[in-house]
């Protein structure tokens, strides 16, 4: 993830703050309100982000904190926002 990135690495939701830090390296220790990954463990490398992303996508896309999820919610459009590297 870059300097100033506020997306989350596992699916693409747009959190409030960079979950790595304003640095891109320190992670906050957050769980994504929309995938439930703990920034930080989950995410750490793209293969483990990436296993998290087939895991959460064969599980049907649940949102783990289902009040944050907006009534238009599309994971096609959210998942554009994927950093590249963790794709």
């Amino acid at each position: 993830m870059h300097k100033g990135d506020s997306y989350c690495r596992v699916c693409g939701y747009e959190l409030s703050s960079p979950p790595w830090g304003d640095d891109g390296y320190s992670p906050t220790w957050e769980i994504c309100p929309c995938c439930g990954t703990e920034i930080g463990y989950e995410d750490c490398t793209p293969a483990n982000a990436h296993e998290m992303r087939n895991r959460w996508v064969s599980g049907g896309k649940q949102w783990f904190d289902k009040s944050k999820k907006p009534v238009d919610w599309s994971y096609d459009c959210q998942s554009k926002h994927i950093p590249k590297d963790y794709i």
